[in-house]
């Protein structure tokens, strides 16, 4: 398999709302996409292709945390979406550690998903790391990681999504 990674352009619009539609069943997350893009709070957003077809997509978003001492930027994961007949093949997880490098690279510190509590902390996601953190979800889908040590050290306060996201 001939796996290629790498920043979305402007052709891929319509190809990644695709993969988001096929890999949800449902337009919801690729509108959500579109959404971020328009409001200009996407950090990061990879393609994955195979063979010249794009079958992947990830995107980053800016959010934060709201805490006493004021506010702490943070990223969104989400979406993260792969073409049924190409999920589990390692597709997601090479979106996810290329993100997460670009990410880092970048200077950010925290990264949140909403996500499986069996397949996000492969990649250091954590529901202990994000305890402290306020949101609406189950506990043991919400995660964090840091890309820089200690950047959630006694981090205490309730997540921000974009607009966007209408939590």
């Amino acid at each position: 398999m001939d796996l290629t990674v790498r920043c979305e352009e402007g052709r891929d619009w319509s190809s990644i709302y695709t993969v988001n539609e096929a890999a949800f069943g449902r337009a919801d997350e690729a509108n959500l996409v579109a959404d971020l893009r328009r409001d200009g709070v996407v950090l990061a957003s990879l393609v994955a292709e195979i063979n010249e077809q794009l079958v992947g997509h990830i995107l980053f978003s800016r959010m934060s945390i709201e805490t006493a001492n004021g506010v702490i930027p943070a990223a969104a994961l989400a979406p993260l979406a792969i073409v049924p007949e190409y999920q589990r093949q390692g597709v997601g997880g090479r979106l996810i550690r290329d993100g997460l490098d670009l990410l880092r690279k970048r200077g950010e510190s925290i990264v949140i998903v909403l996500g499986h509590p069996d397949y996000y902390p492969r990649f250091g996601f954590s529901p202990e790391r994000a305890r402290l953190l306020e949101s609406p979800f189950p506990p043991e889908a919400f995660m964090a990681m840091e890309l820089t040590a200690g950047a959630l050290d006694g981090i205490k306060g309730k997540v921000k999504y974009p607009a966007a996201f209408e939590i």
